[in-house]
C-alpha cells in the first residue's frame, strides 16, 4: 500500500486529526498515545520515523529530536472505522516524556 492509498483509509477528526497508539514491534507493548496531522502521516510514512502533531504546541514533533529517543517505523495499521492509527515501532530508549519506557507506567488491577 503507498501513501495515498493509506491516506485515503484515514478519517481526520474535526481538527484534522487522527489518534496513534503506538507499540513497541518487539514486545507488543503499548508505549504512548499521540496524534496525526496528515501531514505528520505524510512525512512519517516517508522518512519512517515518528513524526506527531502537538496540539498543546499547535506543531508537528519528531519523537526523538530533542531526547534521541526514536521510534523507528516497522508497520502502520488503520482500525476498522479509518478513525485510530496503530504504529508498530523500533523504540530507542523511552518513549514517555517522564524517563519511562511507556507512558502507561501506573497500572491499577482489580483485586
Amino acid at each position: 500500500m503507498d501513501t495515498q492509498q493509506i491516506l485515503s483509509l484515514v478519517k481526520f477528526n474535526s481538527q484534522g486529526l487522527v489518534p496513534v497508539i503506538t507499540q513497541d514491534a518487539e514486545n507488543g507493548q503499548v508505549l504512548m498515545m499521540a496524534w496525526m496531522n496528515e501531514e505528520a502521516l505524510r512525512l512519517t510514512l516517508e522518512t519512517q520515523k515518528m513524526t506527531y502533531y502537538s496540539r498543546s504546541r499547535q506543531s508537528l514533533w519528531l519523537k526523538g529530536e530533542t531526547s534521541g529517543h526514536f521510534q523507528k517505523l516497522v508497520s502502520l495499521s488503520v482500525d476498522c472505522d479509518g478513525d485510530t492509527l496503530l504504529a508498530k515501532v523500533l523504540q530507542t530508549g523511552a518513549a514517555c516524556h517522564t524517563g519511562n519506557r511507556t507512558c502507561f507506567y501506573r497500572t491499577w488491577t482489580p483485586e
